[in-house]
């Protein structure tokens, strides 16, 4: 299946809801080697989502164990926010999200990225910071920065879909497939470099 034909796929199957996709399962979209990377895109693969984000986690800390790094990302291309878990070697770097939602600062694991520095930088906030003690302007400015931020560090540290061209190295197929059943069984990968 190409890419932007799973694109409409897997757009549909978000807004209609998990319960109304076949076989009451998410659908994902597995596409080939990608850069390197093969990316696993849908909304299984949210790492904010309050009833997964958990799962993700694990199953990014195992993929990351097994493949040197894994990464997943949310992004609500109609301002819903952004979200990003990083794992290296067996071991998370950072979990972020900013969704709106009230839950979101619970979620927050690891150290700020590089990217994240750099960017506060930019917007004249201080690199290192505290939500506790950040006043409400800075805390505002910064959340509105970190909605659309999610494609940007994925294209920072791997791969970004948004940013696939003819030039995009490509090996291999891409497939629509459904996820595992909820019987805790979990062998489909996120975001991870492509093995061997």
């Amino acid at each position: 299946m190409t890419f932007e034909v799973a694109e409409e796929v897997i757009d549909a199957d978000s807004h209609r809801g998990f319960s109304k996709e076949p076989q009451g399962r998410p659908r994902v979209y597995v596409s080939p080697e990608l850069d390197g990377w093969t990316l696993v895109i849908g909304r299984w693969c949210n790492p904010c989502d309050g009833g997964r984000s958990d799962e993700v986690l694990r199953m990014c800390v195992e993929l990351s164990a097994r493949y040197g790094q894994a990464q997943a990302y949310y992004y609500g291309a109609q301002g819903d926010g952004s979200a990003w878990l990083i794992a290296e070697r067996g071991s998370v770097v950072r979990r972020y999200c900013e969704t709106g939602e009230g839950e979101d600062h619970y979620l927050t694991l690891g150290e700020p990225l590089p990217f994240e520095r750099a960017r506060r930088e930019q917007l004249g906030l201080s690199p290192t910071w505290d939500a506790a003690t950040e006043s409400d302007e800075d805390e505002e400015e910064w959340s509105l920065a970190t909605y659309g931020m999610a494609p940007e560090i994925a294209a920072a540290l791997s791969i970004s879909p948004r940013d696939l061209t003819a030039e995009t190295r490509t090996r291999g197929t891409g497939v629509l497939a459904l996820t595992p059943p909820r019987d805790g069984h979990t062998g489909t990968s996120l975001i991870g470099p492509a093995a061997g």
